[in-house]
């Protein structure tokens, strides 16, 4: 946004707020330059660092798509000083907005696969933007699939949107860990959930994020299945500080987050981190 300094962020004004979940909170922000919110542009997984002035910034996936383009969205869960301090913003207040940052989902390549979407809690969010933009690009794809689950209904998000992907021609699988009075989906881990609908890794790309425990099983659910590590891709956008590659925090092997991913294939993970 600025190139002649990539710190300085942007003036936004917050839309609207959405409570998803008891700590985790959804902003609609727009910026305040009106030229340079038209023109916005990213790809879905690509991540903005959200600043609280005087208090400090910290990074959040897009997970607006970009086919929708009358607000930028992020989901913040509260874990920290800067997110306790965007918990406590309302519709009206001031952000601070530095994006787009990160390399993004190749939605291109994923033209005319089968693609299985895998999240846990606010893992769903980056997978979110490239689930909508696929629904709004619905011919460019094959069987969709999403299984999506939580400890409890109360932890899942965007709960108020599920009808509107279903309605997407979408395969919406929900779980949550432990039976729940009034809920009438299915019960049972994420992993344990994968495993019962074995879902066949031909012509299919399985996109994964959610706590690391999750992913970690996930992962060996989807080996077991047979998918390729080059099939499965994740995203590291919680490991990026400055975003811009200058800080030197987030470098996994020879690679930094900020500047290679966040979004890495299994393979590319394999090689930055030989024991994942």
């Amino acid at each position: 946004m600025h190139a002649h300094n990539p710190y300085l962020p942007e003036l936004a004004t917050i839309q609207e707020v959405i409570q998803e979940t008891h700590n985790i909170r959804t902003l609609r922000v727009t910026l305040d330059d009106a030229e340079k919110m038209r023109d916005f542009t990213f790809r879905p997984g690509q991540v903005g660092q959200l600043s609280v002035f005087g208090v400090g910034e910290s990074t959040f996936v897009i997970n607006s798509p970009p086919t929708r383009k009358d607000y930028l969205q992020f989901s913040v869960m509260r874990v920290g000083e800067v997110t306790q301090r965007i918990h406590q913003l309302n519709a009206g207040d001031q952000i601070g907005v530095r994006a787009p940052l990160g390399n993004g989902f190749r939605y291109e390549d994923m033209k005319g696969k089968d693609i299985l979407f895998i999240g846990g809690g606010i893992g769903m969010a980056p997978l979110r933007t490239l689930l909508l933009y696929m629904i709004d690009n619905r011919s460019d794809y094959g069987d969709i699939t999403v299984i999506y689950g939580a400890r409890s209904p109360k932890d899942l998000c965007y709960l108020y949107e599920f009808e509107e992907w279903r309605a997407g021609n979408i395969n919406l699988v929900l779980t949550v860990d432990a039976e729940f009075p009034g809920w009438n989906e299915r019960v049972g881990f994420v992993p344990t959930v994968l495993k019962e609908e074995a879902p066949s890794p031909k012509n299919r790309l399985a996109l994964v994020c959610g706590p690391p425990i999750m992913i970690k099983f996930v992962l060996f659910g989807l080996k077991e299945l047979d998918f390729e590590d080059h099939q499965i891709l994740s995203t590291l956008e919680k490991r990026m500080k400055c975003g811009i590659g200058i800080c030197g925090r987030c470098n996994m092997g020879s690679k930094y987050v900020c500047l290679d991913g966040p979004v890495f294939s299994y393979s590319e993970l394999r090689e930055m981190v030989p024991e994942m």
